[in-house]
C-alpha cells in the first residue's frame, strides 16, 4: 500500500506542477497578444502622423513660394 502512496503523491506533485506551467504558457501568450495588439496600433498612429506630415509639408512649401 505503501507505493500506492508514494505514487498517488508523485502524480498529485506531477500534475501540479503541470498545471502551474499552463497557466504560466497562457499568461505569456495572452501577453504576446496584446504586445502585438499595441504594435499595431502604434503602427496606425505613425501612419496618420506620416499623412499630416506630408499634408503640413506641402501646405508649408506653397506658402513659401
Amino acid at each position: 500500500m505503501r507505493k500506492t502512496d508514494r505514487i498517488s503523491r508523485a502524480a498529485a506533485r506531477v500534475g501540479a506542477v503541470v498545471g502551474r506551467a499552463e497557466g504560466t504558457a497562457r499568461k505569456i501568450a495572452k501577453a504576446g497578444v496584446m504586445a502585438k495588439e499595441e504594435l499595431e496600433d502604434i503602427s496606425k498612429q505613425i501612419e496618420g502622423l506620416k499623412k499630416q506630415l506630408l499634408k503640413t509639408t506641402k501646405r508649408l512649401k506653397h506658402a513659401l513660394r
